[in-house]
């Protein structure tokens, strides 16, 4: 006979589908059982839809069975505020279910046990906390924006096996480190994202667009391209100023924003959007940017900067997840940018916890997480 683990696992199963499609919305699974029997389940499949308790009320119906009598697992608190949609605790409690079965409360303000509550007071059975802590992981940078109001910082770069994150002279016919694999699940990366932020070197060097790129995939929300630009050395011409395909964000320091407010107003008539915050050891103070991302609901961040950049958010300790793609490639002389050297001139060790490695074509995906028992 099935256990609540199994059924909450299934569900946890159901809600990872959903990532990289719901953010900032939580991912959620919902599967509903009675007699030891899956009548039916779903899980939250996109930003702005319905969420995974009235997916899986519909898949009970769509095969014919009623819900009434029914256990509800789901993987965290059923809303009960009506936003996209209506509140899903008004649906439990129309389907006359016995009893729901919750991995995790809702961290937000807005449903914090409450939705529990009006369960409680329908006459509904309530359990919480099976499977908590794989809920807590699987959701890690929805209860991080929830506990700080800060984005969940991702790390991720490309390098060979000599720590080496570029060629000090491309080949014409491929200048990539990484697969043509690994380059697509990069991209999968950036979509489950908000903002992707580089420092104003990588803009000068490699002009890249920072956007979401996934054959026969429309990209609804792109997210937003930040550029660490201390004393406004971005060129004109690049392809963050120049193109409409995502909004941009260039983070500056007070004082240059002070000294130079031509450059300001040209950035600005030219659709950028422009923050200026104070300076730290004479960079961007990065706090202050995560700070002020998270007042524009930017829950997750990716960092795909050069070495300076990675390095400073590592020496900071801001780093919360990373991603890095291992190419089977010796550059020695032939690489520039080693970011090991970096990372050796002032980041204390770091231990990543939830290790993951998976090939992709020839290439080593490894990702850890830092930060997370600060969650």
């Amino acid at each position: 006979m099935p256990s609540r683990e199994n059924y909450m696992q299934l569900a946890l199963e159901l809600a990872a589908k959903g990532i990289a499609a719901v953010e900032p919305n939580p991912a959620v699974g919902c599967v509903i059982v009675k007699d030891d029997h899956i009548l039916g389940q779903g899980f939250h499949e996109r930003f702005g839809g319905p969420h995974a308790e009235i997916n899986a009320l519909a898949d009970c119906r769509k095969k014919g069975y009623n819900p009434a009598g029914s256990t509800v697992y789901v993987t965290l608190e059923p809303c009960c505020h009506a936003g996209k949609t209506g509140p899903c605790t008004r649906a439990l409690i129309d389907a006359k279910v016995a009893c729901v079965v919750a991995a995790i409360q809702d961290p937000t303000d807005k449903i914090a046990g409450k939705g529990l509550a009006e369960l409680r007071r329908a006459g509904i059975e309530i359990v919480v906390g099976v499977c908590e802590a794989q809920a807590r992981r699987l959701n890690a940078p929805f209860f991080k924006f929830a506990k700080t109001a800060r984005p969940w910082v991702i790390a991720k770069w490309a390098q060979s096996i000599d720590g080496k994150l570029a060629w000090q002279n491309p080949p014409v016919q491929n200048h990539w480190i990484s697969s043509e694999k690994s380059r697509l699940d990069s991209q999968l990366l950036r979509k489950r994202t908000q903002a992707i932020l580089v420092g104003v070197e990588t803009v000068i060097s490699d002009n890249p667009r920072l956007t979401v790129r996934i054959p026969d995939t429309a990209i609804d929300r792109p997210p937003l391209r930040v550029v660490l630009d201390t004393h406004l050395r971005m060129p004109w011409d690049s392809y963050l100023i120049t193109t409409p395909e995502a909004p941009t964000l260039v983070v500056t320091s007070r004082h240059t924003a002070y000294t130079e407010p031509d450059k300001i107003t040209k950035l600005s008539h030219a659709g950028v959007n422009m923050l200026a915050v104070n300076e730290k050891d004479g960079h961007c103070d990065l706090t202050e940017v995560l700070v002020e991302l998270g007042s524009q609901g930017i829950q997750q961040l990716l960092v795909e900067g050069g070495p300076t950049v990675l390095s400073s958010f590592f020496r900071e300790h801001l780093v919360d997840e990373v991603c890095i793609y291992i190419a089977p490639l010796i550059l020695g002389e032939g690489g520039i940018a080693d970011l090991g050297a970096a990372l050796l001139a002032g980041v204390a060790a770091e231990k990543l916890t939830d290790v993951k490695i998976q090939t992709l074509d020839h290439d080593v995906k490894i990702t850890g997480l830092l930060n997370y028992p600060d969650i």
